[in-house]
């Protein structure tokens, strides 16, 4: 059996790195993956786009912390995970499916940075 997951994207949200209870450090964030959905009626292109919560864990949520920021291209390799929960407000069961993060790599051109020092 697999279970392997390998996004590129860009990165859509800020990253969030706190460090757990144990001390382990968790990089949170949102990557947005895009499809080609065929033509419209017009004939214009069609383009889909899909968010993955990603999370990364030790090393990698520093590194994660430290280097990647938001529009940010990057190829990523991991797993998926699914949590399950009773939420109390609405009586039913809740479900969450997160990639786990275990290679992440730049992919593409930096980005420019939107503060330019003036001369």
């Amino acid at each position: 059996m697999f279970n392997i997951v390998i996004l590129a994207g860009n990165i859509a949200t800020d990253i969030d790195v706190r460090a757990s209870q144990t001390g382990t450090y968790v990089a949170k964030f949102r990557l947005a993956t895009s499809y080609y959905g065929g033509k419209a009626e017009d004939g214009t292109r069609k383009e889909s786009t899909e968010f993955h919560n990603v999370v990364a864990f030790g090393k990698l949520a520093e590194f994660a912390g430290n280097h990647l920021k938001k529009g940010r291209s990057i190829i990523l390799n991991g797993r998926l995970h699914t949590s399950t929960w009773d939420d109390a407000a609405s009586g039913g069961r809740k479900y969450m499916t997160e990639v786990i993060a275990e290679e992440i790599k730049f992919a593409g051109a930096r980005p420019q940075e939107a503060a330019v020092e003036a001369a």
